[in-house]
């Protein structure tokens, strides 16, 4: 049987590795906050769709650097042993009437991050559909819950509705754009959305 490249750990899987994050998916936060500098010390940081944890504990270490918090929210709980004591874990529906108002009381929040994505069923039509309803329902969140000049990030597949999520954060924001990062796979057609300064 053929062995493709995704089975193999790329050097993004093993730095990760190497350095105790639970996904490679933290590179791309990397870049995301190095390009656009989302989070300063002190923040009160959303992160939606958290678990396995990578995104979470990076901005614990690396950009919050222990003077502000991180609400962790996900239907299944953090990989991080410890969870580090910046981090309010919250397991659950991030969506539901009950998960919210614990939001509510946790925040308002100078950034919301999220890489959430959709169980993928291999049907790209359906695949995107429920990746365009996770970014809706984030916006909707930082509509709620995000601090004036918040900034926000949400994955989203392309050719689902991106254009559509990204005209009303150009109505939330400064300025709003789409970004790939360079540790995306080649094959990849997820995007991130980024809004800057919220109005």
């Amino acid at each position: 049987m053929a062995t493709s490249r995704r089975d193999k750990a790329d050097s993004y899987t093993q730095r990760a590795h190497r350095e105790g994050y639970p996904a490679r998916s933290v590179y791309k936060l990397e870049e995301i906050d190095q390009t656009h500098h989302l989070i300063r010390p002190g923040d009160t940081v959303l992160d939606v769709g958290a678990a396995p944890g990578s995104w979470t504990l990076y901005v614990h270490r690396e950009l919050i650097k222990g003077r502000g918090k991180i609400v962790a929210c996900d239907l299944n709980p953090l990989r991080l042993d410890p969870v580090p004591p910046t981090v309010v874990e919250i397991t659950g529906d991030a969506f539901s009437r009950q998960i919210r108002e614990r939001l509510v009381e946790e925040g308002p929040y100078q950034c919301i991050i999220s890489d959430a994505a959709p169980m993928t069923t291999g049907n790209r039509t359906v695949d995107t559909s429920r990746s365009e309803y996770l970014a809706e329902q984030v916006v909707l969140l930082a509509q709620e819950q995000l601090a004036p000049h918040g900034n926000l990030v949400i994955k989203i597949f392309q050719g689902g509705g991106q254009e559509a999520v990204l005209k009303t954060m150009r109505g939330m924001f400064r300025k709003a754009k789409a970004f790939k990062p360079k540790a995306c796979r080649d094959d990849s057609f997820e995007i991130y959305l980024i809004g800057l300064d919220r109005v």
